[in-house]
């Protein structure tokens, strides 16, 4: 059986999960109350955070799920600050969508699937 390794697990979820050398990143929001362009400042800093825990890197990310409040309002704000970070290159698959997300002053939640390095 392989193994399963489990990062920042809590009653209700791991914040990381990694299985045959994936990393599977659990939803990833920023501080509430931000705008889009800071909420998405905190979201990609603490997926590098997360995927250094994990052994892996921004390079390494294979897909990204992007889920935003407004996707009409906040489009272009959030792919500002994802196109300063994403390495050129290095992108990965990505899709953006609009979902009401878990509070209201959460206005976008970044899932990422990455291999390990």
């Amino acid at each position: 059986m392989s193994k399963i390794t489990r990062i920042e697990t809590g009653k209700r979820m791991s914040n990381a999960v990694i299985h045959n050398g994936i990393v599977h990143l659990a939803g990833v929001v920023g501080e509430p109350g931000g705008d889009v362009t800071q909420q998405t400042k905190d979201c990609v800093a603490e997926i590098d955070r997360l995927l250094a825990l994990a052994g892996s890197d921004k390079t390494r990310i294979l897909r990204a799920q992007i889920w935003l409040a407004d996707i009409n309002r906040d489009f272009a704000a959030m792919n500002a600050v994802w196109d300063a970070w994403v390495p050129q290159g290095d992108a990965p698959a990505r899709a953006t969508g609009e979902a009401s997300l878990a509070a209201p002053d959460y206005l976008v939640e970044i899932i990422i699937t990455a291999a390990q390095a």
